[in-house]
Parts: structure tokens; sequence; C-alpha cells
């Protein structure tokens, strides 16, 4: 099932939901207990599970520990933590023979604005997670996939994280995620021409910004730049995306054109 973006007191929210064939209690146990979090989450997790208690992730390839703290603790329905200033909220009812499980993701941490550009790849990596946990709880291997591509550059255009928009002093922008690509190897795909930065946060990852002033056609201009943005995205992934179609510009020129643009 696909994610879900929307906003709550002014920050992003992802929300996911599955429909599990296993009773609240055994969903709590795979939510809960590191020896099976240690199958579908992406990190070591060490828990105690209760209120303030701390909870420590661990990284594959990382010598370090990032630490975050339990909120609520209320088995089998809810489990909630924060962790860098984000807030996961686990949330389980029955349904049926087996389990509603509710998950949302609230971005806590800084701008509104630039934290919400990461919710194509974080839905992205939260649906392969819960497809992970389903299949343990049913018995089944799961592959994570490899190429991760095509399933962000969905929800980016599902959330609308790829337009760009107009600055009050008449300047375009366009602010995209990376993901965590080195900043190096970043540049070393730009265009070579001004209006390109590049910045890697060590909590948020990798964020291309591109600005320009506004020309006579804006619309046309947008359309132009945000196919060039798309092409950069997939480039980072190494994809080679083909020229958008005389159908594909007009669309997204007339999407620009009928839609507020100002920043």
């Amino acid at each position: 099932m696909s994610a879900k973006l929307s906003t709550v007191d002014d920050r992003p929210v992802l929300r996911l939901e599955r429909r599990l064939k296993h009773a609240p209690e055994h969903v709590w146990r795979a939510l809960t207990d590191p020896a099976e979090l240690a199958h579908w989450f992406p990190a070591e997790v060490d828990v105690q599970l209760r209120a303030g208690g701390a909870i420590r992730f661990t990284f594959p390839g990382e010598d370090t520990t990032t630490t975050g703290q339990v909120v609520t603790v209320d088995p089998p329905r809810e489990f909630t933590f924060v962790w860098n200033d984000d807030t996961l909220r686990w949330l389980i009812s029955p349904d049926g023979d087996g389990s509603l499980l509710e998950f949302t993701h609230t971005f806590g941490r800084g701008d509104p604005a630039i934290a919400k550009l990461a919710a194509g790849r974080n839905a992205a990596g939260w649906d392969v997670c819960l497809d992970a946990l389903d299949a343990r709880l049913t018995g089944r291997d799961f592959t994570p996939p490899t190429r991760w591509h095509d399933a962000m550059a969905s929800y980016v255009e599902d959330f609308g994280l790829g337009y760009g928009e107009v600055l009050a002093d008449g300047t375009i922008r366009f602010r995209r995620d990376l993901v965590w690509k080195p900043v190096d190897e970043v540049r070393a795909l730009l265009p070579d021409e001004p209006g390109w930065h590049v910045e890697q946060d060590p909590l948020d990852g990798t964020r291309v910004e591109f600005t320009e002033a506004a020309e006579a056609d804006v619309p046309a201009q947008l359309a132009r730049r945000h196919e060039q943005l798309d092409r950069l995205f997939a480039a980072t992934h190494g994809v080679e995306l083909p020229d958008w179609t005389s159908e594909q510009v007009e669309s997204v020129r007339k999407h620009y054109a009928e839609r507020p643009t100002q920043g």
C-alpha cells in the first residue's frame, strides 16, 4: 500500500498502513523485540521497553550509535519513540483474525519545507521495511531491493516534491533531496552553469538547490528545469532517463501555468 504525506501542526507526516494476518501480540513482538527487529529494521536496535527508556540504533558499517527515547509502551497496542527529533509511532489494532498496523513518521527537525523533501526516500524505505516485517511474520524469505530510483521518484512525483517555485524577488528555485550521495559525486553530475548548490547534512543527507532569474515564459522555464532535476536525481542512482516527450513537456508546462508557484 502506498504511503500518504500530510501536514500536522506545520510538520510533515508520513503515514503507512499494513493489514497483517497475525494477532496484535505477534505484531507487537516483531516491533519491539530486538531479535525480531533484526529481520526487518535497517539498524541493530537495543531498547529499554518503557516510557522514557533509551532506544539505540547501530547501522551496518558504522561504529557510532544514535540514541532516541521511548515515549509510549502500551502492549500490544502502541509503541512510540523519538529519534533524531522525528517521532515514529506504531499503532496496532485487531482486524478480524489479524491486525491493522498504522505507522506514522513525523519529521520534527529543522525547517518543515526542508524536512519534507526527504519524504520520498523515507516512504520508499518504510515500504520495504514493512514488506520485510510482513515476510518475517509469515515465515517468508525477503530480498530487499538493490535499485531504489523508481520507487523514490514515484513518491517524489506523488507528493509533489519535484516542483519548483517562484520566489518573491522573481527568482525560480528548485530543491531536491539526493539521499546520501557524496557531494563530490553530485557536483560531477551538475551542468556547467551557475545557480547550482549542493550540501550535505549528517542527519538529513544530501540536497541540491538550483536558482536563477525568472524568464519571460516562466512555466516553460520551470518545466525545462524540472526535467533537468529529474534527470539529475536519476543520474545519482546510475539511471539515465530518456528525454521527455513533447506531450510530457506540455503537460508539466501547463501544470505550472495553472498552479500557484509563488514561494
